[in-house]
């Protein structure tokens, strides 16, 4: 006849009853069956407070273990998980240790764990990014209003099938959303206003940092386009990314997939009834949202107004006294020892700088910035520090 398998249930069930027959002692039955004579005592007792079923294994875990999360820390945190479904768990805590910085709250790891086990994180599928090269970074910003950075969140359509175009503006160094509107194109007007609110509300920047589409740059001279012409009399250097490389403006992309996926999933039913979203998403991000980069601080607490007040009129512009001024007339042209000469369409009307400096060579300035290199020998410009 075949071997009968005996599973440790079986095995303390025959120990019990062997015993209970009396015909073996308690020492004799231990040594039978290779166990202590307390552990024999153990499973006898257990037998006849419980029956067969006190002779089954039970979890070792302990009922309470002291150094769990207090319930009521992990609650407060789940609420505001659901209020701010996108937030992270490091995001989550900086805000809750704002109301009780005493608490013993969990680490981001318990954190991640506890939204995990709730439904409230569903892991992202990711796919395999190919490697490409990353363009130098550009220089530090160390102060608040030194560099704004701008740019369209592409387009979107409202409900009422029209297609908008969301504008975004943002300090660069303490990340405060300065403008978030939706504009029906790319135009110049259009942006110029919300510019205009901007500067008027918070000063004047050292620089802003663009992409090279319109209206920010155009194809001409120095990449000029009529927006970043008015930037620079207004005293602000336009600063772009290099072609191709999006990544230099990366801060500013990732903002728009947060904002995309705060306000645009789904679009309001008309640009209107959109605006409003972007103005809580606005307030949010300003004042609520901590940002790991400002050491979980909020954007409204590191920023300040610029000190350089919006003017009412276009300042002039002044060239040293050993420069040939020239205006650029409407067809991007102007008049150079009897010749025409084209620059730009972008400085209609504007006076430009000519500074020699070599024998027939000029540097060509539109205030203080040099735009091209002029041989008017061969009657050709050429981009600033190019030998051709």
């Amino acid at each position: 006849m075949p071997w009968r398998e005996m599973s440790p249930m079986d095995q303390r069930l025959d120990f019990v009853r062997e015993y209970a027959s009396g015909l073996l002692t308690m020492t004799e039955l231990a040594a039978q069956y290779g166990i202590s004579r307390k552990t024999g005592y153990f499973w006898v007792a257990r037998y006849e407070a419980e029956g067969a079923a006190g002779l089954q294994d039970r979890s070792r875990r302990p009922h309470t273990n002291p150094q769990a999360t207090d319930v009521a820390l992990i609650a407060a945190l789940v609420a505001q998980r659901r209020r701010h479904p996108r937030w992270g768990a490091k995001k989550l805590l900086a805000v809750v240790k704002r109301d009780q910085p005493d608490a013993a709250w969990p680490a981001r790891s318990t954190v991640c764990d506890a939204l995990k086990a709730r439904g409230l994180i569903v892991p992202r599928r990711r796919g395999v990014r190919p490697l490409v090269p990353r363009p130098s970074p550009l220089a530090p910003i160390t102060a608040a209003n030194e560099v704004w950075t701008t740019d369209f969140k592409g387009h979107f359509r409202t409900g009422d099938g029209v297609y908008w175009y969301p504008l975004t503006l943002r300090d660069g160094f303490s990340r405060f959303l300065l403008r978030c509107d939706s504009l029906a194109g790319y135009t110049y007007d259009a942006t110029r206003a919300r510019f205009v609110r901007a500067f008027a509300d918070y000063g004047l920047p050292q620089r802003i940092h663009s992409d090279n589409g319109a209206p920010f740059a155009g194809a001409g001279l120095g990449r000029l386009s009529r927006l970043a012409v008015w930037w620079m009399r207004l005293g602000i250097i336009p600063e772009r990314i290099a072609p191709g490389h999006p990544g230099q403006n990366g801060s500013h992309e990732q903002f728009h997939a947060v904002l995309k996926a705060a306000t645009a999933r789904p679009p309001a039913p008309t640009a209107a009834a959109q605006q409003r979203p972007f103005r809580r998403f606005r307030h949010e991000y300003n004042e609520e949202r901590p940002h790991e980069a400002l050491a979980d601080r909020v954007p409204a607490c590191v920023y300040e107004a610029s000190p350089r007040p919006y003017p009412r009129t276009l300042p002039p512009l002044e060239y040293a006294g050993h420069f040939e001024v020239r205006r650029v007339y409407d067809n991007g042209c102007l008049w150079w020892r009897q010749r025409i000469l084209f620059l730009s369409e972008a400085l209609l009307g504007q006076d430009v700088g000519f500074e020699e400096v070599a024998d027939g060579v000029w540097t060509v300035y539109f205030g203080t910035v040099a735009l091209a290199r002029f041989d008017e020998r061969q009657h050709r410009l050429h981009h600033v520090g190019s030998d051709d």
